[in-house]
């Protein structure tokens, strides 16, 4: 049976030197898994791969979209899978790598159903968010979905909006496309996958993440991240800028912080959301953890679950 290996973990662990050694070792490209590193526009900020990594090793879903582009974890899957049919022709392995949970989620275990928005529809809701705001969309999806209403985050405009843009394409409420058949609305029932999927999760002591983070964080300042997040300013209002490390240098921008707080922000930012990526890849029973350093260990491992 056909292999897909994922390797997740937190931001700053070390994924991105032990897949390119593993691409090597299976002779096969990576597939990227990081939502930020998808746009073009965004290479410093979000640690992408280098020119230099990039001609080492092929990599897909990097920099391939830009700031502007409409995406979602819904179409990401789609491609993915696609990709996959065309990938296991040429080899019994694929690598997946990334620490962005819902992309992670959509490939191994499938997404809901939920339809495309198109071009009309989409352009129509964002005028009506700038017209008419926020607070009013929030009410109007009260009214549409008040399942969806309950629980979405309504300060998040992009997922307010997403949802009216199902009701109003489809008829239906966006409710109706996250609910499966089987009677049990409280869980969501995996696709099956025509792959064995072996999931590796990376870790390191606490202390020593946060030092590797604190490092990143200091060298994407050397790197030039303040000129690149002053050229992305006028674009801030855009969803992938909605992320951790051009929010901070914009509050800098804004006058909101001095240039060291900013960047102590950005260092603390990232800690938080490491945090939140190993609380969310703790929770996955089918995760087998290793430390990055334990290299010909994961390369064993994975052998071995392709031979049970």
């Amino acid at each position: 049976m056909k292999t897909l290996i994922v390797i997740t973990g937190p931001t700053a662990v070390g994924k991105t030197a032990l897949c390119l050694n593993l691409a090597r070792h299976f002779n096969i490209p990576i597939i990227n898994a990081d939502s930020r590193q998808i746009f073009r526009e965004l290479k410093i900020g979000t640690a992408a791969p280098t020119e230099e990594q990039l001609r080492q090793v092929r990599h897909y879903f990097v920099g391939t979209l830009g700031l502007e582009d409409y995406y979602s974890a819904s179409m990401y899957e789609q491609q993915v899978m696609a990709l996959l049919d065309e990938l296991f022709q040429q080899s019994d392995y694929a690598l997946l790598s990334g620490g962005s949970m819902m992309y992670i989620d959509a490939v191994c275990n499938g997404i809901d159903d939920i339809p495309t928005v198109d071009d009309e529809t989409r352009v129509t809701m964002k005028r009506r968010l700038q017209e008419e705001g926020l607070e009013a969309l929030c009410e109007e999806l009260r009214r549409l979905d008040p399942e969806h209403w309950a629980i979405v985050d309504r300060k998040n405009p992009r997922r307010v909006v997403h949802a009216l843009e199902i009701c109003h394409m489809t008829g239906r409420t966006y409710t109706s496309f996250r609910k499966r058949e089987l009677g049990d609305t409280s869980r969501l029932y995996p696709s099956s996958r025509p792959f064995r999927i072996v999931k590796i999760a990376l870790t390191r002591p606490r202390e020593e993440l946060y030092n590797r983070i604190n490092a990143r964080v200091d060298l994407m300042m050397q790197q030039g991240l303040l000129d690149e997040a002053r050229r992305l300013l006028p674009h801030r209002h855009l969803n992938a800028l909605n992320t951790v490390g051009y929010k901070e240098m914009f509050a800098y921008f804004d006058n909101t912080w001095s240039l060291d707080e900013a960047v102590e922000r950005m260092k603390g930012n990232t800690r938080r959301y490491a945090r939140k990526q190993l609380t969310w890849f703790k929770k996955d029973n089918e995760v087998t953890w290793f430390s990055p350093d334990d290299e010909q260990q994961i390369i064993e491992h994975i052998h071995e679950s392709v031979e049970q």
